[in-house]
């Protein structure tokens, strides 16, 4: 992927009134409730999104 992705909206009130913080990477600002809040990518799962058929039905 060679852009960043950016939120569609914001975590905290749902708005789309976002733009890019100064603060750096990853933060963003909410016009909307005024709040600041930063975005990261944590990592891959070890088995992924898969489910096993013992964990509440079938698998995904």
């Amino acid at each position: 992927m060679s852009e960043r992705a950016a939120p569609f909206y914001c975590p905290y009130c749902g708005d789309e009134d976002l733009r890019p913080s100064e603060e750096g990477h990853g933060a963003w600002e909410c016009a909307s409730c005024n709040r600041a809040f930063r975005l990261s990518f944590l990592g891959l799962l070890a088995k992924g999104l898969r489910r096993e058929h013992g964990e509440g039905g079938t698998a995904i």
